[in-house]
């Protein structure tokens, strides 16, 4: 099985305030079906704009970086045979969150 990130931009999410818990329940219940499936292994939403930039030498900066045009809203880590897959988890959470989702592959671990 192969791990992927499915995630979605900060500003994504662009529905009328008033929908949010309906949005909130459509998207637990695609984690819930995840979850019975086997193949959740984390995730969640992300705070807006609150990032700490943690540079080589220690010092911490508000973030994030100024020309950074995307920001992380939040994320789903599923576990699943193919890429295939990984795309029909995404697409139920794009569907869920009214907002387009990335996938991106997880590199494996050499020492698991």
């Amino acid at each position: 099985m192969t791990r992927y990130l499915i995630s979605f931009d900060d500003g994504a999410m662009t529905f009328p305030e008033e929908d949010l818990p309906e949005v909130g329940e459509a998207a637990h219940a695609v984690v819930r079906e995840a979850q019975d499936a086997g193949a959740w292994v984390f995730g969640g939403g992300l705070a807006t704009q609150q990032a700490s930039i943690v540079a080589t030498d220690g010092t911490v900066a508000a973030g994030p970086f100024p020309e950074t045009k995307a920001v992380l809203g939040g994320f789903a880590i599923v576990d699943v045979p193919s890429r295939e897959d990984a795309l029909k988890w995404a697409a139920k959470f794009a569907s869920a969150c009214r907002c387009a989702q990335e996938v991106r592959e997880i590199l494996p671990d050499p020492a698991v």
